[in-house]
């Protein structure tokens, strides 16, 4: 006897797995690995900081009256 095949399922099947392979060719031509997005999140962060860092803050009165 010959098995009986689901026509729908073998669609969606085919269909998944097409899905699948241009996802893995999507993501080898444009995507980063973990470790370039965590370099360039750490990098962001560091430049965040040493702004902040530098940042003027508006300066007390001192109490001298300047003509």
């Amino acid at each position: 006897m010959t098995k009986i095949t689901n026509l729908n399922r073998a669609r969606k099947s085919r269909a998944r797995e097409e899905k699948r392979a241009q996802a893995d060719q999507n993501a080898a031509q444009f995507g980063r690995s973990k470790a370039e997005r965590l370099l360039d999140a750490s990098r962001n962060e560091k430049a965040r900081k040493m702004l902040d860092q530098h940042e003027l803050t508006e300066q007390e009165d001192d109490g001298f009256e300047a003509d």
